[in-house]
């Protein structure tokens, strides 16, 4: 019999799911048997695939957090049904390099990396696709570089495009551009390699995160698309991850 693994985040909700997934696996099974039930919420969901990148497993999110835009939503009487039907996407996070003054560090993002000033002065950033310059002098709180997948989280926040999942597109936004005010970002492909310096980073130091992995006082942060890595996710046959982000783009907030 085919069986999933199953792995939750440390909190009561996703415990109890957890407890009721695992008494449905002891009457059923399912056609495949490479699947990992992930129980939490995006953020989690971020933890595990980084911490699987290298595996070819297929990975099924169950929400027991608020939004969950990276999972589905945990039906006790569906599961079985979902699980055999679920559709495969697959993504490619970013690899985001830092050079500070004394190390360098390699992270991956599946979502955005997020270019951040330090203190309470602006940044001043220069942004590069491989030679040639998207913008010799950006003053502003940072910059993101976003993933489809990613593009409608953090990057939407700050007014960046959301992009299909298929569109082979990277987003540049500004955060809070000073100079030039009306400078609204640059989509770039896939194959592109974002280089962004610190123009001044002695007394306007930046940090660099990717996801939710850390890097302050950063001089230089290279970026580009990790296509070698295939990160798939299953989403219920009627819930796709391209279905999520075109709801995303005719949402209207209210309030």
């Amino acid at each position: 019999m085919n069986k999933p693994i199953i792995i939750s985040d440390k909190n009561i909700n996703s415990y109890k799911i957890k407890k009721k997934i695992v008494k449905i696996f002891k009457n059923f099974s399912i056609g495949k048997s490479n699947i990992i039930i992930v129980i939490g919420g995006d953020g989690f969901m971020l933890k595990t695939l980084k911490k699987n990148k290298n595996s070819r497993k297929l990975f099924y999110g169950i929400n027991s957090g608020n939004y969950g835009f990276l999972m589905n939503k945990f039906s006790e009487k569906s599961l079985i049904k979902n699980l055999t039907k679920a559709r495969t996407v697959s993504i490619s996070p970013l690899e985001m390099i830092v050079k500070t003054k004394n190390k360098i560090k390699k992270s991956l993002a599946i979502n955005e990396v997020s270019i951040l000033r330090q203190s309470r002065q602006t940044a001043n950033l220069s942004i590069k696709n491989k030679s040639k310059y998207i913008i010799k002098k950006l003053v502003s709180d940072g910059v993101l570089v976003s993933t489809p997948a990613g593009s409608t989280a953090y990057n939407l926040s700050v007014n960046g495009p959301i992009l299909s999942l298929n569109s082979n597109k990277i987003s540049i936004a500004p955060i809070s551009a000073f100079r030039p005010r009306r400078w609204l970002g640059k989509i770039v492909n896939t194959n592109s390699k974002i280089i962004i310096n610190n123009l001044n980073s002695s007394k306007r130091p930046i940090s660099a995160v990717a996801d939710n992995v850390e890097v302050r006082n950063v001089k230089k942060v290279i970026i580009r698309v990790k296509n070698e890595i295939k990160l798939n996710l299953l989403y219920d046959k009627n819930k796709s991850l391209q279905k999520k982000i075109k709801l995303e783009q005719i949402r209207r907030e209210t309030f």
